[in-house]
């Protein structure tokens, strides 16, 4: 690939294998398009898919896999801890290699536009392709969830980018937009109480006078009668795993409890991970170019 755009679309559905696997089916085998990711959780009842591809071929997919959530996925019929508001909740573009942000804003408005053209699907713009500053954030769009979208879309200020000033029936709302790369990191606690999980998000997310780059939320895991912090780190460069990582073990101590471990949800860029392991490592003087398969990668080009 020339170009490489990466796209991390979100779908409501994390429990019916045979519904994922035909979503995955629209990336799958696509010149132009390479899927690089899945995953899927049952508590959240959500997959997270990473793909990347070029321009054109990355748009024909992902307008393909729409149609396919807004065949298969009914929200009326949907339960999950993760708030959604849309069969396919959010499509993010984000610039990887010989690509601008412009470039992807521009995709980002191709595809909304396109998707309430084919399926009548009211689409937002968010992050940087958004078109007011007051739906730059992800969960100012989503304050509602599918339930409350149709009273929503009649308010003057969250009428839709494109598409009908209503929910679609069984599909609900997307938002599309472009972004910087996200780092999805959960960490689990050593308790079922929620109420612990929750007080310790707000104590780092940025909405609450956390850390500015942290979007987070407790979750309850039932199935393993513990809890999760649920964290978005929107831009790893500034505000770091590690200082994340240390500051909810910070907090839990204060309950008397303990972290269970942390997770990784699709893929990460490296350099997040280097940061982390130079931070715990006390590393001096480190670069990211001693990292073997980074050097071995560039002397292949």
């Amino acid at each position: 690939m020339k170009q490489i755009i990466e796209c991390v679309p979100n779908f409501s559905e994390g429990r019916d294998k045979d519904k994922m696997e035909k979503i995955l089916d629209c990336f799958r085998g696509k010149n132009g398009v390479k899927l690089l990711d899945y995953s899927n959780d049952i508590n959240h009842n959500r997959m997270v898919v990473t793909l990347v591809g070029e321009y054109n071929p990355l748009k024909e997919a992902v307008l393909e896999s729409v149609g396919k959530a807004v065949e298969l996925i009914d929200l009326n019929h949907h339960e999950g801890q993760h708030p959604r508001m849309g069969a396919v909740d959010v499509i993010p573009f984000i610039p990887i290699k010989n690509v601008s942000m412009d470039e992807c804003i521009a995709l980002s408005k191709e595809v909304g536009e396109e998707i309430a053209k084919r399926y009548d699907f009211p689409v937002f713009l968010y992050e940087k392709s958004a078109s007011a500053s007051h739906r730059e954030n992800l969960a100012s769009i989503r304050k509602g969830e599918f339930e409350g979208m149709a009273e929503k879309l009649q308010q003057p200020e969250w009428q839709p980018d494109f598409g009908p000033a209503k929910p679609h029936a069984t599909a609900g709302v997307v938002a599309v937009g472009a972004r910087m790369p996200l780092v999805a990191y959960n960490i689990n606690l050593n308790t079922n109480r929620l109420d612990i999980a929750t007080n310790i998000a707000k104590k780092i997310r940025h909405i609450n006078g956390g850390y500015r780059f942290v979007k987070a939320m407790g979750v309850d895991l039932s199935d393993r009668g513990i809890v999760q912090v649920s964290i978005n780190m929107t831009d790893f460069t500034r505000t770091s795993l590690y200082r994340v990582f240390e500051t909810v073990k910070f907090e839990a101590c204060r309950w008397g409890i303990t972290i269970a471990g942390s997770e990784i949800v699709g893929l990460v860029p490296v350099a997040a991970i280097v940061d982390t392991a130079e931070y715990y490592l006390g590393l001096e003087n480190f670069s990211i170019d001693q990292v073997l398969e980074i050097r071995n990668g560039e002397s292949d080009n």
